[in-house]
């Protein structure tokens, strides 16, 4: 069966469930990913298997019992692997996220935007932190990071949530696709034999422009559609003290640490591990404090520590549950999303795309940028879409093209944001941490990443022929 008739019987079950029949969401990706394991044909998930072993990710062995596995065991396979990917982080991550809220970190932090930035400029706060975070971390932390926030700051003002959470996803996104050392400009840099430095360099400066198109988008986005700011939890209890005075906030540094302690270790490890000599207390301190669920659950920790010396156990515990609760609801749609995504790419789907391009010279940079588009909506994963995208690239590049590969490995970057939907894990952490439902994620913030892909597009073939570099 052709892996492009799958990608749509996928789709529509996908689209129909959640939009159509209101199914929630888990169910809906979870029969979709049943429905497109059950059309894959042996022969996709042979391909699929034997690419695994000529890349040494597979023995010869591990790809025949998979091969062998009903279509079932492939879902709850891919499923699993999310799980493990992305539970600890989702765990810790909304822990931290709601002791900030219950011990007053978010509010300080958010007094103190506010103030810097005056209410009608809180969203450039938020636009230039995920710009700068996104660089060394990966989106979905960010976000889980900023999410309780940007919430505190429009619960204060009462005014542009929608335009806090558009703004924030537009400064993370693109650096997340273009700026190393996030995996995949990284990889793509590396393919293509682009020097570190200038991936960087011109990646920040084109993901910038790009950017500040996204806001724009946001801004007309905010003058069209208005959603609801989330109801703040419950605080009557651990916001007052026994006299009924208001409580004391604790101060900015201590508020601050639940965000900047993951995220400096975290960049630490991206940045620094692969230099650090081997087998040094240095290296396996920055390798193993810097791992995400480690650096994670030390900032749900630093997220604790105020409930915990405001001799406030009750309400630590209480956001610990509380988290618990909403984490496991977002872990299971996000993982559901996985595994459809992760049967999407077993169908072949990926290099059905590439092998219609593989060989054009034609419109170079739009052709990548095309190619990598396709990819991410078919499957969900801007990282596997620009992997995929590479090899076309550099058939161009050693074909004898005249761009730089710099501007091709950007164009990749640019082609991996359209079109974020249901088979994205980003989609449902953006959407179940803002509150929006599906449809008004897929009318604001999925076409905002898409116009920001096409104005980085754009500027992209300006720099090439303004900067050829060559």
């Amino acid at each position: 069966m052709n892996p492009l008739l799958i990608l749509g019987c996928g789709m529509a079950v996908v689209v129909v469930g959640i939009l159509g029949l209101r199914m929630h969401a888990f169910l809906a990706l979870v029969i979709g990913a049943f429905v497109v394991a059950l059309l894959t044909p042996h022969e996709a998930l042979r391909a699929h298997a034997d690419q695994k072993v000529a890349r040494a990710e597979w023995t010869v062995k591990s790809a025949d019992k998979f091969v062998a596995k009903a279509a079932p065991a492939r879902v709850v396979e891919e499923f699993g692997r999310t799980c493990a990917n992305l539970g600890i982080l989702i765990a810790m991550a909304t822990i931290l996220g709601e002791a900030m809220m219950l011990s007053g970190a978010a509010e300080c932090i958010a007094e103190t935007l506010l103030r810097w930035f005056g209410a009608k400029r809180a969203h450039w706060a938020f636009f230039s932190s995920a710009f700068l975070l996104c660089i060394p971390v990966m989106l979905d932390t960010v976000m889980y990071l900023l999410a309780p926030l940007f919430k505190a700051v429009a619960r204060r003002t009462r005014r542009d949530y929608l335009l806090l959470v558009m703004s924030t996803v537009a400064g993370g996104t693109i650096t997340h696709s273009l700026v190393p050392p996030t995996p995949g400009p990284l990889f793509v840099a590396g393919e293509l034999g682009v020097p570190l430095g200038l991936m960087i360099g011109m990646g920040s400066l084109i993901g910038l422009g790009a950017a500040m198109f996204g806001v724009a988008f946001a801004k007309y986005s905010t003058r069209h559609h208005t959603i609801e700011i989330p109801e703040e939890p419950e605080p009557a209890a651990e916001s007052v003290t026994d006299q009924g005075a208001p409580r004391q906030l604790p101060p900015l540094w201590i508020s601050l640490l639940p965000v900047f302690v993951p995220l400096v270790l975290i960049g630490l490890e991206a940045s620094f591990a692969a230099d650090l000599p081997a087998g040094s207390t240095l290296a396996w301190l920055v390798k193993n404090l810097g791992d995400k669920d480690m650096a994670l659950t030390l900032g749900a920790l630093c997220a604790l520590a105020p409930l915990a010396t405001q001799a406030r156990r009750a309400a630590a515990a209480k956001a610990v549950q509380v988290a618990l609760e909403s984490g496991a609801g977002i872990l299971l749609i996000i993982a559901a999303g996985g595994a459809f995504g992760g049967v999407l790419q077993q169908t072949g789907i990926a290099g059905h795309l590439a092998a219609q391009f593989s060989g054009m010279h034609a419109f170079a940079l739009p052709l990548v940028f095309l190619v990598t588009m396709l990819v991410r909506t078919a499957q969900g994963s801007a990282t596997v879409a620009m992997i995929t995208a590479s090899p076309i690239a550099k058939a161009l590049i050693v074909g004898g093209s005249s761009v730089h590969p710099v501007y091709y490995a950007i164009a990749i970057g640019c082609g991996s944001k359209p079109f974020a939907w249901m088979n994205d894990a980003g989609f449902w952490i953006i959407t179940r941490l803002s509150g929006m439902r599906e449809s008004q994620t897929l009318r604001t913030v999925s076409p905002m990443m898409a116009f920001q892909g096409v104005a980085g597009l754009a500027l992209t073939m300006i720099c090439a022929w303004l900067i050829p570099l060559k």
